[in-house]
């Protein structure tokens, strides 16, 4: 299970959403690039170089001149449902204190990441899988009503993703599933 970078709710502002992720493929660690639906930053997301892939670092902008509330309380945490598969992703996301999961997040279409993961080691196929092929994850209250969405987005030289609102979230469950998914794609790349 990862635990999220620590942030405060109170210092959480609203996000104009959609939001747009881009991964730098060409970069030494990886890094994630958030910007909201206007281009303004919400976050830099850098993984740390030979740490686990949950050893992330979250900055205010690109600079890395600040990170985001180095000394916060954990906002939450996500786990893999499961084994890792090759066919679906599935995770639980968890509030601080809580041993119940509050959001599930499920892949949409398995078939989709399964062809985009095969035809990605292909040298020229795996150049157009990034731009034809698009993963999109789901995240559902326990009752299955749907809150957020993340898809993959065309792009040749980077990945590039899109998180949707889908319904009304409290700043700490929002902020908490921008996290989730910012780590469940840092642990799916390798899948596609």
């Amino acid at each position: 299970m990862g635990a999220m970078p620590p942030a405060r709710p109170s210092s959480h502002r609203a996000m104009n959403y959609p939001l747009n992720l881009s991964f730098k493929i060409v970069a030494i660690a990886p890094q994630i690039y958030v910007s909201d639906a206007q281009g303004s930053p919400v976050c830099f997301v850098k993984q740390k170089l030979f740490k686990l892939k949950e050893d992330i670092i979250v900055f205010s902008d690109s600079s890395k001149s600040r990170q985001i509330d180095p000394q916060g309380g954990e906002i939450g945490s996500i786990g893999r449902r499961g084994f890792k598969s090759i066919w679906r992703a599935s995770y639980d996301v968890f509030n601080p204190g809580d041993d119940s999961p509050d959001f599930s997040i499920h892949e949409e279409n398995p078939w989709t990441k399964v062809l985009d993961s095969i035809l990605g080691d292909i040298p020229i196929l795996g150049f157009l899988s990034g731009y034809f092929l698009h993963p999109a994850y789901t995240a559902a209250r326990p009752d299955g009503t749907p809150v957020m969405r993340v898809q993959k987005q065309p792009a040749f030289f980077e990945g590039k993703f899109t998180i949707e609102k889908l319904a009304d979230l409290t700043p700490q469950e929002e902020l908490n599933l921008v996290y989730s998914f910012l780590m469940l794609l840092l642990l799916e790349r390798d899948r596609g």
